[in-house]
């Protein structure tokens, strides 16, 4: 079976890290997010992805990532959910069933009981679910008790959603429904398409799972699942290759990219620290992200789910508290 990974978004809220590296390149414990995604899809007997790529596209050329055959559909413009799906699969010459996924959600969920699923019911389209405390930021989608969805309910006001099932980004189609997809334009499958099959044939079903599953998006999340990574591999921290953690210093529950230099007396605590960044002598990095290259230098201090770009430097004793640190020249600089 093929897949379609959904790869082209900006990772707005992840910026500044996002300038230069799209969101699904972004490293969890030390490997492309895009790379967890892969190997989770070919536990499920997915045999060829296609990356639909839209943000920095450039990213991923002469890039290697698993053993799946790859192929990369590139838009020339915006294209929406649906849109995208429907570009990539003509790129990808998708003629038979296939999944589709988000690239930018961290998830055990159970694949191939979701194909099970879709051809118990004869579905032509079917919706991974998954349980939230607040849906009141995603799309909600109650169905009935075999599985049949009734409507769809995107970003219901706090406190009046029928359900907390959302959308969790993951769908068995059959090709079928790529005629339903107009092309030349931008096209949401979530409010468009789906609720269109709902009104054509009513062969649209939602599958809810328990499974994990965590959106990386945002900078809070980002951390997290590098946290429940390393909680999964049971280790306190992660430290690359040729990474030097100074005698005197601390790190816990962080991963260190490869020649990263945590410097005497500095701690590092509940943070990612991309390849080459650097703490300096008694500084500390607490619940924070370090781009590549990124600098604290001697006694400051970083912390609330801060991030410093690529290249940034946070000067000596400076003391940041959920901030976002851009590096001179990059594209959101501002002296």
């Amino acid at each position: 079976m093929k897949a379609i990974v959904l790869a082209g978004g900006e990772g707005t809220r992840l910026r500044p890290l996002t300038w230069t590296t799209p969101k699904p390149l972004l490293p969890i414990v030390n490997r492309p997010f895009l790379e967890h995604q892969l190997a989770w899809l070919a536990g499920h007997g997915v045999t060829e992805v296609v990356l639909s790529l839209g943000y920095r596209s450039d990213a991923f050329a002469g890039r290697s990532f698993s053993d799946l055959p790859l192929q990369v559909a590139a838009e020339p413009e915006p294209l929406g959910t649906a849109g995208a799906i429907r570009f990539a699969a003509e790129a990808g010459g998708v003629t038979s069933r296939f999944l589709v996924c988000n690239g930018d959600v961290l998830t055990d969920l159970d694949v191939s009981a979701l194909v099970r699923f879709h051809e118990e019911r004869e579905a032509e389209a079917t919706i991974a679910l998954t349980r939230v405390d607040d849906p009141s930021a995603f799309g909600v989608v109650p169905t009935d008790t075999d599985g049949r969805v009734l409507r769809f309910v995107e970003k219901p006001p706090p406190g009046e959603a029928p359900t907390d099932w959302i959308n969790a980004g993951t769908y068995v189609l059959e090709p079928s429904l790529l005629d339903d997809i107009p092309s030349g334009r931008a096209v949401s499958i979530e409010r468009e398409t789906f609720p269109g099959l709902l009104d054509r044939s009513g062969r649209l079903y939602a599958l809810p799972s328990r499974a994990y599953w965590l959106d990386i998006g945002t900078p809070a999340k980002y951390l997290e699942a590098n946290a429940d990574r390393l909680q999964r591999g049971g280790v306190a921290s992660l430290v690359g290759l040729g990474a030097v953690v100074a005698p005197g210093a601390a790190v816990d529950g962080s991963v260190l990219g490869s020649g990263v230099v945590v410097e005497a007396g500095a701690k590092v605590l509940r943070s990612v620290l991309f390849d080459g960044a650097r703490v300096g002598a008694g500084a500390e990095v607490t619940d924070s992200v370090l781009g590549a290259g990124a600098a604290v230098e001697a006694g400051a201090a970083v912390s609330g789910v801060s991030i410093v770009g690529p290249g940034a430097v946070v000067p000596a004793g400076e003391r940041l508290t959920g901030a976002r640190v851009e590096a001179p020249g990059s594209p959101g600089y501002a002296p």
